[in-house]
């Protein structure tokens, strides 16, 4: 096979991959359909993006900059299209931010030619992953993303320690982006920041999370709620916890917001992961809740455990055991695209509906938080649905 030959081949194949449809596996559990196939991987990439193609300078078709992983994706509708900003981790580790587009947002996805050019600051980023996509009722879309630095106060033999905090950026066309300062919060660090849609009395609402260090959240109680005058120098003074960490449940360790929430008329619905630890490490699931239309800051509807979690193959990959969401797209006709990694490797899509969602958050017991209320609520339902069994002689 000459040279030319075997790049063709490279070109079917990746073809075949995105051209693959998508099947949802059935029966679901009622509340979201999985489909049997990631609709984003690191074999998504292009293939000019991962090996030179000059005979002269690559005889061996070598891939020269090889793509690790696609996650933890942000997801908007735009122009009739759904569009995912990937995170996308080259073999030097380092992620940069990449278009990923679908006509039907369950399979199909094709990268845009280049990768996004994100401005830096003053003081430049080393590394930037895990956008969330708001597109805000000022007329911007904007981009609220983590941005990673060396942390400056490590001894110097540490080259592990980090800080992390919330880069800015929007875009009216998904191409052009215009870099705004890092959000300043009291000097905590920061991670999962995500824009309110919506204006608070004539203010941009934050949902965050403080944390003590890079990946320990410390005394950072949960997911917080702050607002700022601006978002071309966001700053909040005050956070407050509106859905705090609790043990032995699914967030003991830590928890972050996912996407930007979804109105609905009961309320803004909110995905968001939670971690707890285990013998082999930590475990990352989604889970929901919903606030109050008129204040975002009020958790009213609390359903018990997760809602989502790593599942079969889903839960091995770079950082095994990990489902974690940041973009999600409701349609016109009221579908919901659920789009999560698994296991920091790979993207899938989840299809719901608002009133499954809702639904789901409104009748959905919470946690009792002890054991014995668990047991109580399960009881209640057993008792119910054995009546309803001998009702209908089933």
């Amino acid at each position: 096979m000459n040279h030319i030959d075997k790049i063709e081949a490279l070109f079917q194949k990746h073809h075949s991959l995105i051209t693959r449809k998508n099947v949802p596996i059935e029966p679901g559990n009622g509340i979201f359909t999985r489909y049997q196939y990631p609709v984003v991987t690191a074999d998504h990439a292009p293939i000019f993006w991962r090996y030179d193609l000059d005979p002269d300078t690559n005889p061996f078709l070598m891939q020269r900059q090889g793509i690790n992983a696609a996650f933890n994706a942000g997801a908007m509708e735009f122009n009739g299209k759904i569009c995912m900003v990937v995170r996308v981790e080259g073999y030097d580790r380092k992620s940069f931010f990449a278009i990923a587009e679908s006509e039907t947002g369950i399979d199909g996805f094709k990268f845009w030619d280049y990768p996004l050019t994100m401005p830096e600051t003053e003081n430049p980023d080393i590394n930037v992953y895990d956008m969330r996509l708001t597109q805000h009722q000022d007329g911007w879309i904007y981009g609220l993303f983590c941005t990673e630095r060396r942390d400056p106060s490590a001894p110097e033999y540490d080259q592990s320690a980090a800080d992390a905090q919330c880069g800015i950026a929007r875009t009216r066309d998904l191409m052009k982006w215009e870099r705004l300062p890092d959000l300043k919060s009291a000097g905590s660090q920061q991670r999962n920041v995500v824009l309110h849609p919506e204006f608070i009395d004539g203010k941009y609402g934050l949902y965050t999370r403080p944390q003590d260090g890079f990946i320990d959240a410390g005394k950072g109680g949960g997911i917080g709620w702050g607002l700022t005058e601006s978002m071309e120098n966001a700053s909040v003074d005050r956070e407050q916890i509106i859905d705090p960490k609790k043990y032995h449940t699914i967030k003991e360790i830590k928890n972050g917001q996912g996407p930007p929430p979804l109105k609905t008329n009961q309320g803004w619905l909110h995905l968001a992961h939670g971690v707890r630890g285990t013998a082999a490490g930590l475990r990352y699931v989604l889970y929901m809740f919903i606030t109050a239309l008129d204040d975002p800051a009020k958790v009213i509807h609390r359903p018990g455990g997760y809602f989502l979690a790593p599942y079969g193959e889903e839960r091995l990959g770079d950082v095994s055991n990990v489902a974690f969401s940041n973009g999600w797209v409701k349609r016109e006709d009221g579908t919901v695209y659920i789009y999560y990694a698994s296991s920091d490797t790979r993207m899938h899509v989840a299809t719901s509906s608002i009133d499954q969602l809702v639904d789901y958050c409104i009748n959905t017991p919470e946690d009792g938080l002890r054991s014995a209320a668990s047991v109580n609520t399960r009881k209640a339902l057993i008792e119910s649905n054995l009546e309803f069994i001998k009702a209908h002689n089933l």
